[in-house]
């Protein structure tokens, strides 16, 4: 298949009202900004976009309305978080009916699977829709690591393109060069160590944070890429105290409550997930606050 996913692609999040109900427009307007701000793709309805905390008619809704105002700007890649392999192909064939670009399939969320049973998902997903297909390898959340054999069996599905790579293990991401070459698209999937996953061959940048800080996210993939990685380091080390957000469980109140404090969201999320409080969050308020105080002039580093 003839894809070329590269560079920044923000996990989007989903804007709600206080009474929790989709606020379409301002989701739209966020997309709208990060494109603006150069992003090279989105992801709509993974983790940060909270995709387990909707009905499927409400995913078909805001996949409408991001596909609507990307307007073919950039790749709009789909989360597929269904509980059920039924559940998954029967969403992923949805996606392509509205016109969605590709997926980033989880393994089902109904249990946590064996490494078998996750192939077998992910075979499913492939057999029965056309739409490339990134795996999203997260072992640490989901508990079931895809390794390099079990990516030699899904390296036989011609629409499984890609891997997001998320076992914080940056070694993965070497092996999977040696075993197979250029046969998938890497992209890095977790924020704190992404300029080390990038400076080890991965296209891709899959983020949580960008949604906060995109032009800076945007300069470091830029920067690593061009082998300009003393100037990347810069970035990335103001950088790194809000990246490790990421990583923790509550990181969707975090990027949204960091978004509201930028003016760029609401940090309004779906019960069970409940916003943060006390310590937590003056925390992490402190650190958008310290990461505002020292923000970096980009305009030195000539990336246009």
């Amino acid at each position: 298949m003839n894809i070329n996913w590269q560079g920044v692609y923000p996990a989007v999040t989903t804007q709600y009202f206080d009474d929790y109900s989709i606020n379409f427009e301002a989701t739209k307007n966020m997309v709208d900004s990060l494109i603006k701000e150069g992003v090279d793709g989105i992801i709509a309805l993974g983790t940060v976009g909270e995709n387990c905390s909707h009905t499927r008619e409400e995913k078909k809704a805001i996949l409408m309305a991001v596909k609507e105002v990307v307007a073919g700007r950039v790749p709009v890649i789909s989360g597929v978080a269904e509980t059920t392999t039924q559940f998954a192909v029967e969403y992923s064939q949805m996606c392509e009916e509205v016109g969605i670009d590709g997926l980033m399939v989880l393994p089902g969320m109904v249990y946590r699977s064996s490494e078998a049973e996750a192939i077998h998902h992910y075979q499913q997903v492939a057999r029965n829709c056309n739409l490339p297909i990134m795996i999203y390898n997260n072992p640490v959340t989901y508990g079931v690591d895809v390794s390099i054999e079990g990516m030699r069996v899904l390296a036989q599905e011609p629409t499984i393109i890609s891997v997001k790579e998320a076992t914080e293990d940056t070694r993965r991401i070497s092996e999977l060069y040696a075993a197979f070459g250029d046969r998938f698209i890497v992209f890095g999937g977790v924020d704190d160590i992404a300029l080390e996953s990038l400076m080890l061959g991965c296209t891709g940048w899959i983020s949580g944070l960008t949604n906060v800080f995109p032009q800076e996210s945007v300069a470091i993939y830029k920067l690593a890429k061009q082998g300009r990685y003393q100037e990347a380091l810069e970035i990335w080390r103001w950088f790194l105290p809000l990246l490790r957000l990421d990583t923790i469980p509550t990181l969707v109140q975090c990027i949204k409550f960091c978004e509201q404090l930028a003016g760029r969201g609401s940090e309004v999320t779906r019960a069970p997930r409940m916003p943060l409080t006390g310590e937590e969050r003056s925390r992490v308020e402190k650190l958008y606050n310290d990461a505002v105080a020292t923000r970096i002039d980009l305009s030195k580093f000539n990336l246009d």
